[in-house]
């Protein structure tokens, strides 16, 4: 049997063989470390670039064979492009799109676990080899009474190895962003649960169901059949949709009027959710999402959903979409009540993050402010991203602010920009507007 058949067999499912597998990682960036500096001696002004590309390729190479939460981590920092250096974004995006895929033995071992039955006996056709490797599980082509299915297989060991795996992450992935990992023990638990709840299928197929139907009349977006009955705890089944993922897509010099229509598409989908369904598809990588030949907008994926209550939705929306900042006081009230300015905070400190935050806000929210917004823009990014480099430097910002919510919904509104940004889309913003103008 060859290495990399013998690698596609042995995922580690043990917290033992997984710490192993982050030890032997460790050994590695600590050699590139020295490689970097030994060659510094004779070269004082190299930069750090070769340095950051040995290390992304030496931690994405153990994440994705480590498959899991801790490949998903890998997958949610690649999004914040303005925290990262750039190798790093490079090397991690790739768990957007695809990840070394398991074997047929185990896939096999997976149904006859769950369902009794081999895949075969079970399907009228079914393809042991993937069509789409990623994170948490992977895709297989099936065909049963004629249908074309997609059937998502979970990868063994991921639910149980979560707790374990975040901690054995945040040494390599957390620190990158320049915050200790007990500050950030607040936002841990938050993590943990989204990733908990991706792990169940059963959840997964509720919630896919629940959320196609209630999106079902908007223009342009479209969804799989999903099938429980051939669904299960680690695996779902669901019906085939044909299209392109966005860098094929994009690779067809697609039409501006194309660009726009599936950039409104989207711009719809997250917007009614959240602001009609106060929970929201928190997960917008590009993998999750198919263009399909008519030109729609096809939604894949519904495993990681965020619930926004009302506590945290009225005070941040008020931020982003009323003339609240034109009253001081009223704005630090919903900065105290999102815990970005805190109690025991002096004035000189209550200040200071008033106006940054005013000024952080006041960008992030200029799509929402305005009824048309052209995201092919270079400006807006950059000045936002701009913003977030300055602010990760400073040492201000170190502490942990804001309540949990901040994790996913800032995940899932920079996640959207940086989409509709790639398809350089204009749209109109004034489509969804949130609740909280009828309440200022």
């Amino acid at each position: 049997m060859s290495d990399n058949r013998k690698e596609q067999n042995s995922i580690p499912t043990t917290k033992v063989q997984r710490s192993a597998r982050f030890v032997k990682t460790g050994f590695k960036v600590g050699g590139n470390y020295i490689k970097h500096y030994s060659k510094k001696l004779f070269n004082p002004d190299m930069d750090k670039s070769e340095l950051n590309e040995d290390n992304a390729a030496d931690i994405y190479e153990s994440l994705s064979k480590l498959k899991g939460s801790a490949l998903k981590v890998a997958q949610m920092l690649s999004m914040d492009k303005n925290l990262l250096p750039q190798a790093y974004v490079n090397k991690f995006s790739q768990s957007q799109y695809n990840a070394p895929p398991l074997s047929g033995p185990l896939i096999v071992q997976t149904f006859k676990k769950y369902f009794g039955k081999a895949p075969g006996q079970i399907f009228d056709k079914f393809n042991l080899k993937s069509t789409n490797a990623a994170s948490i599980g992977q895709v297989h082509e099936a065909e049963l009474k004629g249908k074309k299915l997609a059937v998502k297989i979970q990868y063994p060991g991921v639910g149980d190895s979560i707790s374990s795996d975040l901690k054995l992450v945040k040494p390599f992935a957390f620190r990158l962003l320049g915050m200790s990992e007990k500050e950030l023990d607040i936002y841990m638990r938050e993590v943990e649960e989204r990733l908990l709840e991706e792990t169940d299928y059963e959840l997964e197929i509720r919630r896919s169901i629940e959320f196609s139907n209630a999106c079902a009349d908007l223009n342009n977006v479209v969804f799989p059949t999903y099938y429980p009955e051939l669904s299960s705890k680690r695996i779902i089944t669901m019906s085939w949709m044909e299209g392109q993922h966005l860098k094929e897509f994009l690779n067809t010099n697609p039409s501006q009027e194309l660009r726009n229509r599936i950039g409104q598409a989207l711009w719809d989908f997250y917007n009614f959710q959240q602001h009609e369904l106060r929970a929201v598809h928190a997960d917008p990588h590009p993998g999750n999402f198919m263009i399909t030949p008519e030109g729609k907008l096809g939604a894949i994926d519904f495993g990681c959903i965020k619930e926004m209550p009302e506590d945290f939705y009225y005070p941040f929306f008020s931020l982003t979409s009323t003339n609240l900042f034109d009253n001081k006081e009223e704005t630090i009230k919903a900065f105290r009540q999102l815990h970005m300015i805190h109690t025991n905070d002096t004035p000189a400190q209550i200040e200071f993050y008033y106006k940054m935050y005013k000024q952080m806000i006041g960008l992030f929210a200029k799509p929402y402010v305005s009824d048309h917004f052209d995201f092919g823009q270079t400006e807006f990014f950059d000045e936002l991203f701009g913003f977030g480099e300055k602010v990760a430097k400073m040492p201000e910002f170190k502490q942990a602010r804001g309540v949990k919510h901040f994790i996913y919904v800032n995940r899932t509104n920079f996640g959207l920009y940086n989409i509709l940004h790639e398809l350089k889309a204009e749209v109109k913003t004034d489509t969804f507007k949130p609740h909280v103008l009828l309440e200022y």
